[in-house]
Protein backbone atom coordinates (compact mmCIF):
# COMPACT_ATOMS: atom_id res chain seq x y z
CA UNK A 1 0.00 0.00 0.00
CA UNK A 2 1.25 3.53 -0.80
CA UNK A 3 2.47 5.41 1.77
CA UNK A 4 -0.54 8.53 0.28
CA UNK A 5 -2.94 6.01 -0.04
CA UNK A 6 -2.17 4.51 3.62
CA UNK A 7 -2.44 7.75 4.88
CA UNK A 8 -6.09 9.12 3.13
CA UNK A 9 -7.55 5.77 4.12
CA UNK A 10 -6.08 6.44 7.67
CA UNK A 11 -7.48 9.93 7.52
CA UNK A 12 -10.94 8.60 6.21
CA UNK A 13 -10.79 6.05 9.27
CA UNK A 14 -9.99 8.84 11.46
CA UNK A 15 -12.91 11.16 10.13
CA UNK A 16 -15.39 7.94 10.47
CA UNK A 17 -14.63 7.47 14.19
CA UNK A 18 -14.52 10.99 14.74
CA UNK A 19 -18.04 11.08 13.57
CA UNK A 20 -19.27 8.14 15.14
CA UNK A 21 -17.98 9.38 18.68
CA UNK A 22 -19.75 12.84 18.26
CA UNK A 23 -22.92 11.73 17.26
CA UNK A 24 -23.00 8.51 19.52
CA UNK A 25 -21.94 9.99 22.33
CA UNK A 26 -19.66 6.36 22.72
CA UNK A 27 -16.57 7.60 23.32
CA UNK A 28 -15.92 5.88 26.82
CA UNK A 29 -17.20 2.27 25.47
CA UNK A 30 -14.66 2.49 22.88
CA UNK A 31 -11.99 3.27 25.25
CA UNK A 32 -13.23 0.53 27.36
CA UNK A 33 -13.33 -1.66 24.45
CA UNK A 34 -9.65 -1.24 23.82
CA UNK A 35 -8.33 -1.75 27.47
CA UNK A 36 -10.27 -4.93 27.54
CA UNK A 37 -8.73 -5.77 24.65
CA UNK A 38 -5.19 -5.05 25.12
CA UNK A 39 -5.29 -5.49 29.07
CA UNK A 40 -5.29 -9.14 29.01
CA UNK A 41 -1.54 -9.36 28.71
CA UNK A 42 0.37 -10.76 31.50
CA UNK A 43 3.84 -11.80 32.44
CA UNK A 44 3.62 -12.73 35.82
CA UNK A 45 1.76 -16.56 36.81
CA UNK A 46 -0.25 -15.85 33.78
CA UNK A 47 1.25 -15.54 30.26
CA UNK A 48 0.67 -13.87 26.78
CA UNK A 49 -2.58 -11.87 25.94
CA UNK A 50 -2.42 -9.34 23.39
CA UNK A 51 -4.82 -7.03 21.22
CA UNK A 52 -6.34 -9.23 18.91
CA UNK A 53 -10.02 -8.64 19.03
CA UNK A 54 -11.02 -11.75 20.18
CA UNK A 55 -14.23 -10.48 21.55
CA UNK A 56 -15.34 -10.53 18.19
CA UNK A 57 -16.11 -14.50 18.97
CA UNK A 58 -19.08 -13.23 21.52
CA UNK A 59 -20.29 -16.95 22.19
CA UNK A 60 -16.86 -18.03 23.98
CA UNK A 61 -13.49 -16.94 25.43
CA UNK A 62 -13.06 -13.30 26.06
CA UNK A 63 -16.34 -12.24 24.16
CA UNK A 64 -17.89 -14.37 27.12
CA UNK A 65 -16.28 -12.84 29.68
CA UNK A 66 -18.30 -11.31 32.64
CA UNK A 67 -16.19 -8.35 32.76
CA UNK A 68 -15.97 -7.45 29.03
CA UNK A 69 -20.26 -7.31 29.27
CA UNK A 70 -21.50 -5.00 26.23
CA UNK A 71 -18.42 -5.07 24.44
CA UNK A 72 -19.41 -7.85 22.01
CA UNK A 73 -22.62 -6.22 21.66
CA UNK A 74 -23.36 -2.24 22.09
CA UNK A 75 -19.58 -1.18 20.95
CA UNK A 76 -18.85 -3.78 18.46
CA UNK A 77 -22.51 -2.55 17.16
CA UNK A 78 -21.41 1.16 16.74
CA UNK A 79 -18.37 0.08 15.55
CA UNK A 80 -19.98 -2.40 12.90
CA UNK A 81 -20.47 0.41 9.92
CA UNK A 82 -16.98 1.22 9.88
CA UNK A 83 -15.39 -2.10 10.65
CA UNK A 84 -16.95 -3.33 7.43
CA UNK A 85 -15.95 -0.58 5.76
CA UNK A 86 -12.42 -0.66 6.34
CA UNK A 87 -11.76 -4.55 8.40
CA UNK A 88 -9.71 -6.75 7.45
CA UNK A 89 -8.55 -5.14 4.08
CA UNK A 90 -7.41 -2.08 5.21
CA UNK A 91 -7.20 -2.57 9.10
CA UNK A 92 -7.40 -5.18 11.27
CA UNK A 93 -10.31 -5.01 13.70
CA UNK A 94 -7.55 -4.71 16.47
CA UNK A 95 -5.62 -2.18 14.81
CA UNK A 96 -9.42 -0.34 14.44
CA UNK A 97 -10.37 -0.68 18.21
CA UNK A 98 -7.06 0.88 19.46
CA UNK A 99 -7.50 3.47 17.06
CA UNK A 100 -11.16 4.17 17.95
CA UNK A 101 -10.47 4.53 21.47
CA UNK A 102 -7.28 7.44 20.96
CA UNK A 103 -9.76 9.26 18.44
CA UNK A 104 -12.69 8.97 21.14
CA UNK A 105 -10.09 10.24 23.91
CA UNK A 106 -8.89 13.29 21.80
CA UNK A 107 -12.30 14.22 20.95
CA UNK A 108 -13.55 14.25 24.59
CA UNK A 109 -10.70 16.92 25.20
CA UNK A 110 -7.90 14.38 26.29
CA UNK A 111 -4.52 14.22 24.48
CA UNK A 112 -3.45 13.12 21.07
CA UNK A 113 -2.44 9.62 21.48
CA UNK A 114 0.09 7.93 18.98
CA UNK A 115 -1.49 5.10 16.88
CA UNK A 116 1.07 1.97 15.62
CA UNK A 117 -0.62 -0.72 13.32
CA UNK A 118 0.53 -3.90 13.14
CA UNK A 119 -1.78 -6.19 15.82
CA UNK A 120 -3.30 -9.37 14.53
CA UNK A 121 -7.04 -10.48 15.26
CA UNK A 122 -7.79 -13.71 16.40
CA UNK A 123 -9.11 -15.86 14.17
CA UNK A 124 -11.62 -17.68 16.59
CA UNK A 125 -12.46 -17.62 20.05
CA UNK A 126 -9.67 -19.97 20.67
CA UNK A 127 -7.08 -17.19 20.78
CA UNK A 128 -8.72 -15.76 23.72
CA UNK A 129 -6.78 -15.99 27.19
CA UNK A 130 -7.90 -18.76 29.52
CA UNK A 131 -9.92 -16.19 31.86
CA UNK A 132 -10.12 -13.01 33.16
CA UNK A 133 -9.16 -13.32 36.79
CA UNK A 134 -5.49 -12.37 37.34
CA UNK A 135 -5.81 -10.38 34.02
CA UNK A 136 -8.48 -7.58 34.73
CA UNK A 137 -9.26 -5.44 37.95
CA UNK A 138 -11.73 -6.02 40.17
CA UNK A 139 -13.98 -3.34 40.88
CA UNK A 140 -14.61 -4.03 44.54
CA UNK A 141 -10.57 -4.42 45.22
CA UNK A 142 -7.96 -2.25 46.93
CA UNK A 143 -4.37 -1.86 46.04
CA UNK A 144 -2.89 -5.14 46.58
CA UNK A 145 -5.27 -6.52 43.78
CA UNK A 146 -4.14 -3.40 41.56
CA UNK A 147 -0.55 -4.60 42.11
CA UNK A 148 -1.38 -7.95 41.25
CA UNK A 149 -3.20 -7.11 37.98
CA UNK A 150 -0.75 -4.41 36.66
CA UNK A 151 2.45 -4.73 37.73
CA UNK A 152 2.88 -8.03 35.74
CA UNK A 153 1.64 -5.96 32.99
CA UNK A 154 4.82 -3.74 33.54
CA UNK A 155 3.23 -1.04 35.16
CA UNK A 156 4.33 0.54 38.46
CA UNK A 157 2.12 2.58 40.88
CA UNK A 158 1.96 6.04 38.89
CA UNK A 159 0.80 3.76 35.91
CA UNK A 160 -1.52 2.79 37.65
CA UNK A 161 -2.89 5.82 38.93
CA UNK A 162 -2.36 6.98 35.74
CA UNK A 163 -4.67 4.75 33.75
CA UNK A 164 -7.52 4.72 36.16
CA UNK A 165 -7.68 8.30 34.79
CA UNK A 166 -9.92 7.06 32.32
CA UNK A 167 -13.07 7.03 34.57
CA UNK A 168 -12.92 10.46 34.26
CA UNK A 169 -15.47 9.39 31.33
CA UNK A 170 -18.43 6.92 30.55
CA UNK A 171 -20.62 5.42 33.44
CA UNK A 172 -21.20 2.09 35.03
CA UNK A 173 -24.45 -0.24 34.31
CA UNK A 174 -25.87 -2.00 36.33
CA UNK A 175 -26.84 -4.96 33.98
CA UNK A 176 -23.18 -5.21 32.70
CA UNK A 177 -20.85 -4.69 35.59
CA UNK A 178 -23.14 -4.60 38.56
CA UNK A 179 -22.07 -1.10 39.61
CA UNK A 180 -24.25 1.66 39.23
CA UNK A 181 -23.23 5.85 37.97
CA UNK A 182 -20.76 7.77 36.70
CA UNK A 183 -17.27 8.82 37.97
CA UNK A 184 -17.52 12.25 37.35
CA UNK A 185 -19.83 15.27 36.90
CA UNK A 186 -19.30 15.49 33.46
CA UNK A 187 -18.80 12.03 32.16
CA UNK A 188 -18.09 12.82 28.32
CA UNK A 189 -15.28 15.33 28.97
CA UNK A 190 -11.92 13.92 29.22
CA UNK A 191 -9.71 15.72 31.89
CA UNK A 192 -8.36 15.23 35.29
CA UNK A 193 -11.57 16.09 37.24
CA UNK A 194 -11.50 12.17 38.37
CA UNK A 195 -8.81 13.32 40.25
CA UNK A 196 -9.87 16.71 41.67
CA UNK A 197 -13.24 15.49 42.26
CA UNK A 198 -11.54 12.27 44.32
CA UNK A 199 -10.05 14.86 46.46
CA UNK A 200 -12.69 17.22 46.94
CA UNK A 201 -15.68 14.84 46.92
CA UNK A 202 -17.21 13.31 50.36
CA UNK A 203 -18.54 9.50 49.51
CA UNK A 204 -20.58 7.36 51.42
CA UNK A 205 -20.28 3.57 51.01
CA UNK A 206 -23.45 2.06 49.12
CA UNK A 207 -24.52 -1.68 47.83
CA UNK A 208 -26.22 -1.68 44.49
CA UNK A 209 -29.23 -3.40 43.86
CA UNK A 210 -27.01 -6.04 42.36
CA UNK A 211 -25.04 -6.35 45.64
CA UNK A 212 -21.73 -4.68 44.62
CA UNK A 213 -20.43 -2.53 47.14
CA UNK A 214 -19.70 1.00 45.58
CA UNK A 215 -19.10 4.98 47.06
CA UNK A 216 -21.69 8.02 46.34
CA UNK A 217 -21.69 11.17 46.54
CA UNK A 218 -24.97 12.00 47.68
CA UNK A 219 -24.79 16.13 46.44
CA UNK A 220 -23.72 15.18 42.82
CA UNK A 221 -24.80 11.45 42.62
CA UNK A 222 -21.63 10.42 41.28
CA UNK A 223 -19.35 7.55 42.35
CA UNK A 224 -15.97 5.83 43.42
CA UNK A 225 -15.29 2.12 43.61
CA UNK A 226 -13.30 0.58 46.27
CA UNK A 227 -10.33 0.29 43.43
CA UNK A 228 -10.83 4.00 43.16
CA UNK A 229 -10.79 5.49 46.31
CA UNK A 230 -7.61 2.79 47.18
CA UNK A 231 -5.80 5.40 44.83
CA UNK A 232 -6.57 7.60 48.20
CA UNK A 233 -3.52 5.46 50.13
CA UNK A 234 -0.05 5.98 50.10
CA UNK A 235 2.05 6.02 48.17
CA UNK A 236 -0.16 5.80 45.26
CA UNK A 237 -1.84 9.57 46.86
CA UNK A 238 0.87 11.77 45.49
CA UNK A 239 -0.02 10.94 42.31
CA UNK A 240 -3.66 11.41 41.76
CA UNK A 241 -2.52 14.95 44.00
CA UNK A 242 0.37 15.77 41.17
CA UNK A 243 -2.99 14.85 38.13
CA UNK A 244 -5.04 16.96 40.49
CA UNK A 245 -2.95 19.90 40.24
CA UNK A 246 -1.84 19.85 36.80
CA UNK A 247 -3.66 18.30 33.98
CA UNK A 248 -0.84 18.02 31.53
CA UNK A 249 1.18 15.97 33.99
CA UNK A 250 -2.04 13.25 33.60
CA UNK A 251 -2.40 13.74 30.22
CA UNK A 252 1.91 12.98 29.30
CA UNK A 253 1.77 10.07 32.21
CA UNK A 254 -1.34 8.81 30.76
CA UNK A 255 -0.29 8.46 27.38
CA UNK A 256 2.83 6.53 28.16
CA UNK A 257 0.95 4.59 30.04
CA UNK A 258 -2.18 4.15 27.68
CA UNK A 259 0.30 3.34 24.63
CA UNK A 260 2.30 1.18 26.69
CA UNK A 261 -1.04 -1.12 27.85
CA UNK A 262 -2.15 -0.42 24.06
CA UNK A 263 1.16 -2.42 22.48
CA UNK A 264 1.74 -5.07 25.20
CA UNK A 265 1.69 -8.30 24.03
CA UNK A 266 2.25 -6.89 20.51
CA UNK A 267 5.52 -7.30 18.14
CA UNK A 268 6.64 -5.59 14.78
CA UNK A 269 4.15 -2.54 14.71
CA UNK A 270 4.50 -0.09 12.59
CA UNK A 271 3.62 3.71 12.43
CA UNK A 272 1.20 3.30 8.95
CA UNK A 273 -1.44 1.93 8.38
Amino acid sequence: MGNSTSNKQLQAIIDDLTALVKEKNCGPILIRLSWHDAGVFSTGKLTGGCPNAAMRFAEAGEGAFGANAGLPTVALDLLKPISEKYCPDVISNADLWTLAANVAIEVMGGPKIPTRFGRKDAASADESVESQVGRLPDGDKGCPHLREIFHPKGFDDKDIVALSGAHTVGAMHADRSGFEGKWTDDYLKFDNSYFTEMLSKKYEAETTAQGCPQNRNKESGTVMLISDLALLEDPFKQHVEAYAKDQSVFFEDFTKAWVKLQENGCTDLRDDL
